[in-house]
């Protein structure tokens, strides 16, 4: 990649920290890569599409910083202080609110829907082969619709961002909840057999009924 795409691709990413996806132009772009605004159409045709490249690389290049670690989670609470750590990080890096600036683009701008959306499928993509590793053998693994649990963390990690600008409290009780809900999970699995089959039954019956 030419070293004014790359320029480009970071300015779009600055620009949307700065501005907002409301605020965000070839104007605002190019002065935030430091290059002359007809660059943005001659490298990417259109803002959509420059903002998307920046979205999906810019995802990819996160994802990929945090693979390693995420490998590496043992256990339920792990994966959430890693968690922790992640949106922390993200959050100061600005890389959490441009995601969420992307998705609330793709509301009214359905040429922006489909690349976000692939952009924040790598990140669900990512939780879900961790949450498989970990409930492996657990009664909830035979119930758990996985996949959507992993949409669900993915879409809390986005969402508490924006929740947390109105009320940094409720968003620390917010992770404190997930951290219970772990704990609930660890002590399940650490049932003798009797008590988890009989729980396992329970849980199946009232997934049924539901």
């Amino acid at each position: 990649m030419s070293d004014t795409k790359q320029r480009l691709l970071d300015g779009a990413i600055a620009a949307i920290r700065e501005h907002g996806i409301a605020g965000v132009s070839a104007r605002t772009i190019a002065a935030a890569a430091g290059v002359n605004q007809a660059l943005v159409f001659y490298h990417y045709g259109t803002v959509d599409d420059l903002l998307t490249a920046a979205c999906q690389a810019g995802t990819a290049e996160r994802v990929a910083h945090w693979s390693t670690r995420l490998a590496e989670v043992r256990s339920l609470r792990e994966l959430l202080d890693v968690g922790r750590a992640l949106h922390e990080q993200e959050q100061e890096l600005g890389n959490v609110s441009f995601l969420a600036q992307m998705l609330a683009g793709a509301q009214s701008d359905e040429r922006l829907a489909a690349p976000t959306g692939a952009a924040l499928q790598l990140w669900v993509d990512e939780i879900e082969s961790v949450l498989r590793r970990l409930l492996a053998g657990s009664p909830f693994a035979e119930i758990a619709d996985v996949a959507g649990l992993a949409r669900a963390v993915s879409a809390a990690f986005i969402g508490l961002e924006l929740y947390g600008g109105v009320d940094r409290d409720g968003m620390e009780r917010a992770m404190s909840a997930l951290d219970q809900l772990a704990v609930l999970i660890e002590i399940v699995d650490d049932l003798g057999p009797i008590a988890r089959r009989a729980l396992q039954g329970k849980i199946t019956r009232a997934t049924r009924r539901s």
